[in-house]
């Protein structure tokens, strides 16, 4: 199953970058392997789910802000277990959630993963808006385990 791992977010706003970061070094783990395509986005909504075309399964690497778990904690979950959060209400095509772009491309019979096949690796973090090209010291820690989750998951 040909795998697409796409880091998101933006390299220069701090903890931002972490998903850029963790799929640099994926780059380098699975420079080999044929099967896994890695890219770096800062895209969303309709845009994100161009770039899924065509694959079956993939994974993305992002930061994620929930307040409820330290900084640095990794956690994994598929697209499936995330609420839609436009679902019900009226959204422009610039902000609609990635689950209703995917939607929107399975309906015009474009290739897309299914919601359980989109899986997520997220990194809590909280310094997303400041500008630095580096993540604070928690959010680097993390990354061994980050790269480790996103590594399991491609694992066959």
């Amino acid at each position: 199953m040909k795998t697409l791992i796409i880091g998101l977010g933006n390299p220069i706003l701090g903890d931002d970058g972490v998903g850029w970061r963790v799929v640099e070094e994926i780059a380098r783990k699975t420079a080999n392997q044929p099967e896994v395509e890695v890219d770096c986005v800062s895209l969303g909504g309709l845009s994100l789910m161009e770039r899924l075309t065509g694959y079956e399964r993939v994974i993305l690497v992002d930061s994620i802000f929930t307040g409820k778990k330290p900084l640095g904690t990794v956690s994994r979950f598929s697209l499936k277990d995330v609420p839609d959060l436009t679902a019900g209400h009226s959204a422009s095509a610039h902000d609609t959630s990635l689950r209703n772009a995917l939607n929107v491309g399975r309906s015009m019979n474009i290739s897309l993963p299914r919601d359980e096949d989109v899986l997520i690796v997220a990194i809590e973090t909280e310094i997303i808006y400041d500008f630095s090209e580096t993540l604070s010291p928690s959010i680097e820690a993390a990354l061994p385990q980050a790269v480790m989750a996103v590594l399991q998951l491609i694992q066959p």
